[in-house]
């Protein structure tokens, strides 16, 4: 198999899991981290561009699971996170990160939250070194190993 076709296998099984655990998955703290979550893997090449923007958008309007929340206020959520990372990435991921690891206190959640930054990641058909590198930072800060994401 393709390991193209591996990892939309491999997204197309975490959003059916994204899926299964959506009533628990409404805290604050899940959106906070999965909208930090996003912006980071967004800006994980150092630059934003308006597609990346768009994919997000529509992530957050179809996402049954992000449903669980106000798009608007996600959208804002995203935007706070994506301007921390352009005005200074080295500093803004520092502050990104501190929002997903809100996420740490619930193991449900913070899976859940690293799956939106696989699914993210994947969403323009590449997965590139770069949004796998930041997810699998991502799985330092809320204490999951990489290994178990195929990372």
């Amino acid at each position: 198999m393709a390991l193209w076709d591996r990892f939309k296998e491999s997204a197309s099984q975490m959003q059916t899991q994204l899926m299964a655990k959506k009533n628990d998955l409404k805290s604050g703290a899940f959106r906070d981290a999965s909208m930090a979550m996003c912006a980071l893997v967004a800006a994980a090449d150092g630059t934003v561009d308006p597609s990346e923007r768009q994919r997000v958008a529509q992530l957050i309007a179809t996402n049954e699971v992000l449903q669980n929340f106000d798009a608007m206020d996600l959208q804002r959520r995203f935007d706070d996170n994506l301007n921390k990372l352009t005005t200074d990435f080295a500093f803004g991921k520092v502050s990104v990160l501190q929002e997903i690891a809100k996420a740490k206190k619930k193991p449900a959640e913070a899976r859940a939250v690293i799956q939106i930054g696989i699914v993210i990641g994947g969403a323009d058909g590449d997965f590139d070194k770069s949004e796998q590198a930041i997810v699998r930072e991502a799985c330092f800060t809320l204490d999951l190993p990489p290994h178990e994401f195929d990372l």
